[in-house]
Order: C-alpha cells, then sequence, then structure tokens
C-alpha cells in the first residue's frame, strides 16, 4: 500500500486554491480547508475527490481514507488530532455527503 507521501504526489495540484469549503446538507459550512502549511495535504486529498466524486459522498470519503494511508490508524488511535480523516471515517459510518465549494486564490 502506497504511503500518504507517495499518494499525494498523484494528486492534482491545489497551487490555483485558498480553500475548500464543505457544506452540509442545508447548505451550511460545515468545515474549511485552507490551502497553508499543516491542511495542503488534506486540501489536496479533498480536492481530488471533489473533482472525481463531485461531492464527498461516503464513496469518496472511503476513497479518502485509501489516501491518507498510513495516518488514518493514527487518526482512529488519537481522535481529533486529525479532524480532517476524522471528518471522513464519520461520513463513511454515517452515509452522509457533503457537497465541496472550491475557492481559488486571487
Amino acid at each position: 500500500m502506497p504511503s500518504f507521501a507517495e499518494n499525494l504526489r498523484r494528486l492534482p495540484g491545489i497551487s490555483h486554491l485558498q480553500s475548500i469549503r464543505l457544506l452540509d446538507a442545508a447548505g451550511e459550512v460545515a468545515a474549511s480547508i485552507e490551502n497553508r502549511a499543516g491542511s495542503q495535504g488534506a486540501l489536496a486529498v479533498y480536492n481530488h475527490l471533489a473533482q472525481t466524486y463531485g461531492a464527498i459522498t461516503p464513496e469518496a470519503a472511503a476513497k479518502g481514507l485509501e489516501l491518507f494511508a498510513e495516518h488514518v490508524d493514527e487518526a482512529r488511535a488519537n481522535p481529533g488530532r486529525h479532524p480532517n480523516i476524522d471528518r471522513l471515517l464519520l461520513l463513511v459510518s454515517e452515509c452522509r455527503t457533503l457537497r465541496a465549494k472550491h475557492v481559488f486564490a486571487l
């Protein structure tokens, strides 16, 4: 199984993004992932999932967990340490979908 770093190298670039806003069923912002140090890997994963699946569906979330690779076990063992992985785990377990709204860099 490829590592998270290896998976990231295969994903589309994110230099054009300022952030991705994740919207719940009511259209409210449930979360935002910014293009800044510490969250760029998650932004790349969520961007890829949104482009591939059209939203962060349970199926997309399961694929995202594969992409996060070795970090998933750590996230399961330490809830709250990796909120972007925690969110994917929740979407899979609750069969929920979040829409993604891309905010482009100026």
